[in-house]
């Protein structure tokens, strides 16, 4: 058998968001050496490789996601969201990096699981800064439980307090969501797996706007996550294909039987700071 044959997504309709840099750039171009049929969004430049379709979507504006809903195929075999914001872009009390980087997620999902397929997948590229996630289970799980585009807002601007923890809280939200939702019947019924990948320090095209996240100085920034993350394994900055990679082998027919995962790709780190907080 050769290793395409292994993922099971050959002549397969997959959606992949964000695919125009980073991680979502490095699954895409992926899939389509897999032979997959690739829907691929873009926002700010084409992509410089051919898919099925590209589709330039604003992935904060539920007019511009039902745009590209209407234009995938009634049948996918695998989403794959990639999308994502850091907390400076056009944002200052954390709604924008909501709405992209959570609301969208959930709205997506909803909306396209009945198409699909029986068997297929759903999985989001999180982050280990949502680690903590379960601190905040009870009000992610009442953003999760509303029903629409407008309820999730309006649950926002009942939340400031919330809102405002910006990049983290909407990762918490992602991760409490597979959780939540991985046994569902509307995901269980049909044997729909859901899961997630949470990368650790990953050199893409949000970097700088990471790193000034911090700070307000991009070389500042980078100094502190360097020293916090790295310097303790005299460690490296992962690349996009080593968070990409992994990610579609977890959507793909490779990893049949897992669900409910956040599978974090950190080196490592992960697991330190959970000992640390299961021993100190």
């Amino acid at each position: 058998m050769d290793i395409a044959s292994l993922f099971g997504l050959t002549g397969k309709n997959v959606l992949v968001t964000g695919a125009g840099s980073g991680m979502g750039y490095a699954a895409c171009k992926f899939l389509v050496e897999l032979g997959a049929n690739v829907y691929a969004t873009t926002r700010r430049k084409p992509l410089d490789f051919a898919v099925t379709k590209e589709i330039k979507t604003d992935l904060s504006d539920p007019k511009s996601l039902d745009a590209l809903i209407e234009q995938l195929p009634d049948e996918l075999e695998a989403l794959f969201i990639c999308h994502g914001i850091s907390n400076t872009i056009g944002n200052s009390n954390g709604y924008l990096v909501q709405l992209t980087n959570f609301l969208s997620f959930k709205y997506l999902t909803e909306r396209l699981l009945p198409r699909v397929a029986d068997n297929g997948s759903v999985t989001f590229i999180s982050s280990n800064g949502g680690k903590g996630w379960r601190k905040n289970i009870a009000p992610a799980q009442e953003l999760i439980a509303t029903k629409t585009w407008e309820e999730g807002c309006a649950w926002y601007d009942a939340h400031p307090e919330l809102v405002k923890g910006g990049y983290v809280f909407a990762k918490e939200c992602q991760n409490t969501y597979v959780y939540t939702k991985c046994q569902s019947p509307e995901f269980i019924q049909r044997r729909i797996r859901l899961n997630a990948i949470a990368p650790g320090m990953t050199k893409t095209g949000l970097t700088h706007d990471f790193n000034a996240a911090i700070t307000g100085d991009a070389d500042q920034g980078q100094a502190i996550l360097e020293k916090l993350f790295l310097a303790p394994w005299n460690g490296r900055w992962a690349s996009p294909e080593e968070m990409g990679h992994p990610m579609v082998a977890l959507g793909s027919k490779l990893c049949s039987y897992v669900s409910g995962q956040i599978l974090y790709i950190d080196y490592g780190g992960s697991s330190v700071w959970e000992l640390g907080e299961l021993t100190q």
